[in-house]
Parts: C-alpha cells; sequence; structure tokens
C-alpha cells in the first residue's frame, strides 16, 4: 500500500533541514478562510510556524512581500524557508494572541474599550508605511493573482455578493437586469479612485498579531496596488469588531491626520470614494459569508452575517452615499429584512445551554440556518395542521393574537402535535445539558410564516423557559417585517 506523505511529515522535515533537530512537537492550528494549513512545530527554545499550501504562486507571494517588508523594518513574520516544490515553508512564531482576540475579550466585559485604541494607532501608524515606505520596494510582478486592484477584480467580488448572498435570500427583491447595471458602473466607479500604492487587501484585527506588546502583521500574500481607502475601511469596519461608531470616527481622523503629512489627501479624492469603499466592503463581506458560511457550512462565517447586517443601518443614515446607484441601493435598503433571520446574539453565559426557538416560512425564506455550525436541532412541520390564514377574520392577525391563539388551541390536532413536539424536545433539552452541549435550534415552519408556527414556537418557548432551568431560550418570527 503506497503511503502518502502528509502535510506534517513534510513540514518536520523541513524544519529538521532547516535547524537541524527533528520537532519535540507538532500542533495543528486553526485555519481562517483559506485553504491553507498551519501548524506549530517546537524543538527545545526553537518555535516556527508552518505553512502548507497547495497554490506556489501564493507561497512565493507571501515569500517575496515578506523579504520586501523585513527591508523596510516592517513588523512582519520571516520566511525563513521555502521549499524547492513551494508548496512548504516555515516563519518565525508570533503567538497566539491576535488584536481580534483583546476586541472580543473587552467586548465580553462590556464593549470596546479604550485600551485597543492604542493598538489601533499603531496598526495605522504602520499601515501608512505598508501603503507608502513598502510600495516602492515591492517587486509587484511576485503579486498573486493579480499586480493592481482592478475593476474586473471589484466586479468579481460584486458578483459574488449577487449570486452567494442575495440570490439565497428570496427576500431581497430586485431587478437583475438593472441590478447588474449597477454592479458594472458601481465596480467602474471605484476603480476610478487613484490606486498606485499598496494595498494589503485584508487589513484586519484578525490579521494583526500582538507580540512582546507590539502589533505585528501576517496574512499578506493578497496584496497589490490600489487605493488607500480600501485597507483602513478594512480594519475599521470589520462588523465582527463591532467598533462603535464615535471610537471608529476618531481613529479615522487620527489615520487621516498621519496620511495627510505625507500625501495630499484631497488630490486622492480620498473623502469623495470612502463611502464607495465602506459599502464595496460590507457587500464583499457578504458575498464572503455567503459562500463560507451558508454554502460551506463554515460555522466562523455563518455567525459573521448578524454583525454585517446590522452594519446596514449605520451606513445608510450617514448621509455621504454613493450617488446614481438608485436599483443597487434599493437592494441595500432591504438587507434590514434579513435581521430577524440573522439576529445578534447575546453573551451567552458558558453554564447555560442556548435554545434558539424559530417560526419561519416554507414559502420564502425557508428552514433557517443553524449559526451555532451544529447543523441539528429540530424543525417541526405546522403545514399538516388547520391554517387559520384561509380564514378572512384571520388573515390580517398573527399566531401572536388571541383570537388565532384560541382557534388553533382548541384544537385537537394542534393539542396532540405539541404534546408530541415537547417529548421530543425534552428528550433533547436533557440529554444535551447531561452532555455540556451549548446550543440547540427548534424550528417551526408553514406556509406564510405568520400563524401556526408562530403560534407553536411561541408556546414551545414559553414552555421552555417555565419548566427548565440552566438555558438561555431565545425567540425569534423570522417573517415578522411582512406582518
Amino acid at each position: 500500500m503506497t503511503h502518502h506523505t502528509t502535510p506534517a511529515e513534510k513540514l518536520t522535515a523541513l524544519f529538521l533541514q532547516y535547524t537541524g533537530k527533528i520537532p519535540d512537537t507538532i500542533t495543528r492550528l486553526s485555519e481562517g478562510g483559506s485553504a491553507r494549513q498551519y501548524f506549530r512545530l517546537s524543538s527545545g527554545k526553537i518555535s516556527l510556524i508552518g505553512v502548507f499550501n497547495m497554490i506556489q504562486e501564493e507561497n512565493h507571494a507571501f515569500k517575496s512581500f515578506s523579504d520586501a517588508f523585513l527591508k523596510c523594518e516592517l513588523p512582519v513574520p520571516e520566511v525563513v524557508i521555502l521549499d524547492e516544490n513551494n508548496e512548504l515553508y516555515l516563519q518565525t512564531d508570533l503567538g497566539d494572541l491576535h488584536l481580534f482576540d483583546l476586541v472580543q475579550k473587552a467586548h465580553q466585559q462590556g464593549g470596546f474599550h479604550e485600551s485597543l485604541t492604542g493598538f489601533y494607532k499603531e496598526a495605522l501608524d504602520n499601515l501608512i508605511r505598508f501603503q507608502l515606505d513598502a510600495h516602492a520596494a515591492i517587486p509587484y510582478k511576485d503579486a498573486f493573482p493579480v499586480e493592481r486592484f482592478t475593476r474586473k477584480a471589484i466586479h468579481d467580488d460584486l458578483l459574488y455578493f449577487k449570486y452567494y448572498f442575495l440570490k439565497l435570500h428570496s427576500e431581497i427583491q430586485f431587478n437583475e437586469s438593472k441590478l447588474d447595471y449597477d454592479l458594472s458602473r458601481f465596480a467602474t466607479h471605484c476603480a476610478a479612485a487613484p490606486g498606485d500604492f499598496f494595498m494589503y487587501r485584508d487589513f484586519q484585527s484578525r490579521n494583526i498579531m500582538i507580540h512582546e506588546g507590539k502589533t505585528w502583521f501576517i496574512d499578506f500574500q493578497g496584496g497589490r496596488k490600489g487605493p488607500l481607502q480600501y485597507d483602513p475601511v478594512s480594519l475599521l469596519y470589520q462588523v465582527k469588531a463591532r467598533i462603535p461608531e464615535e471610537n471608529r470616527q476618531k481613529l479615522l481622523a487620527y489615520y487621516l491626520n498621519k496620511l495627510s503629512q505625507r500625501v495630499d489627501i484631497e488630490a486622492i479624492h480620498f473623502h469623495q470614494f470612502l463611502p464607495s469603499f465602506i459599502l464595496l466592503r460590507l457587500m464583499q463581506v457578504l458575498g464572503a459569508y455567503g459562500y463560507r458560511g451558508i454554502i460551506q457550512k463554515k460555522v466562523h462565517f455563518l455567525q459573521s452575517i448578524p454583525y454585517a447586517l446590522a452594519e446596514i443601518p449605520n451606513f445608510l443614515k450617514s448621509g455621504h452615499l454613493p450617488q446614481g446607484f438608485y436599483h443597487l441601493m434599493q437592494v441595500i435598503e432591504q438587507l434590514a429584512k434579513l435581521q430577524n433571520r440573522y439576529p445578534v446574539q447575546d453573551l451567552q453565559p458558558a453554564d447555560k445551554l442556548r435554545i434558539r426557538i424559530s417560526s419561519f416560512s416554507y414559502k420564502k425564506g425557508g428552514i433557517p440556518e443553524d449559526s451555532s455550525g451544529n447543523n441539528g436541532g429540530f424543525v417541526f412541520d405546522c403545514r399538516a395542521l388547520p391554517n387559520p390564514g384561509r380564514l378572512e377574520h384571520f388573515k390580517s392577525l398573527t399566531g401572536k393574537d388571541k383570537e388565532v391563539i384560541d382557534f388553533l388551541k382548541d384544537t385537537a390536532e394542534v393539542r396532540d402535535f405539541l404534546d408530541q413536539s415537547r417529548k421530543i424536545i425534552a428528550a433533547s433539552i436533557n440529554n444535551y445539558q447531561e452532555r455540556g452541549f451549548k446550543n440547540l435550534m427548534i424550528n417551526f415552519g408553514c406556509t406564510g410564516g405568520q400563524h401556526r408556527s408562530v403560534f407553536c414556537s411561541e408556546n414551545i418557548y414559553q414552555w421552555i423557559s417555565e419548566n427548565f432551568d440552566g438555558v438561555l431560550a431565545e425567540l425569534h418570527h423570522y417573517e415578522s417585517n411582512n406582518w
């Protein structure tokens, strides 16, 4: 039987080649949205990060950019050895603490804290050095996949948003021809921003390490020539970082003050293009979250959707919206409809089981996604129950109105349906609590998501709240915006 050498084994051999030692430990590290695999290899006091990536050009770009940044004395990891096939490399180990970790901890302790401001300002100081100083030293011929942030690249991202987010949500109505026309013109508009600078491409807190009390920068292999607006937007409008608007504007002002000492920001129309890049970034991340989260079922991306949607009202209220894209802005305004489908979750006590009870419409949104990543729980089909929606005097009411409640609770089929549902749900709640599970999803669906499913989910929510300790019950009605 043929033995296929694993990435860990290959990296072990590379570690031996570079250090002359066999690693004592090799630990697989968590991955982001890419196919790259990361490992920590250690021997005594030596610790290196090993990376396996089949995309050779991307590895070469990372090595080439790292070398250029280090010559400019920018704080990035050094690629100490790259294998002859350009599929593996070892880089310096910057530890495990990301700026994003500090941001999340601050939110858990009450909100975005001023102690983070210093790290953000330091990151913005370094960003200017990347954008301006390193720009002259970078061999852009090594960039992957393209040397410049082109109109085509922008348009491709916008199509990603259309196909992998908008088209996955039937609640969003649009004329495809008109939307395509606006997306095409919007790509042309963004590409017109002056772009003879280095664009990091993914400059956000997950790619900023805190090492020895300073900020260090990783995952820059997608860098290219591009406009200045893109990277500060990526950092300050990172949706899951949830930087309060007041702090965000102060940090943006700090960046512009430092930048204006070196660049005429009026000449590059910084303020004119800024809202367009905020909108572009929001559409980009929603497209990525739709593909990685809804299609590929990757938990981190699915859980990020509510935070991206929560930014939309703030953007619309800013008053500085891109002009001339009427149908596109109509679509953006409709994204508010999805906030019931993707609610921002409160912090969960460590000792409690979160139970999310939902009503939904089979005809409209369909079965809700499980944002906990468990891909489990229950879906109860209420369509076999008597339908109050067929009776004229109930049509404008919902399963929360007394008339509908009285109608349904007096029906034998409904009482039996709920009794059977409770028995099944109770068994899982007890089992989940015994096993220390943290999430359970319970969905009730009917044709329109207005009467039967709403009544049943309300009933089950009340029953759980009254009969089970150590749970955090949440209730969501996905079609409530349409009642």
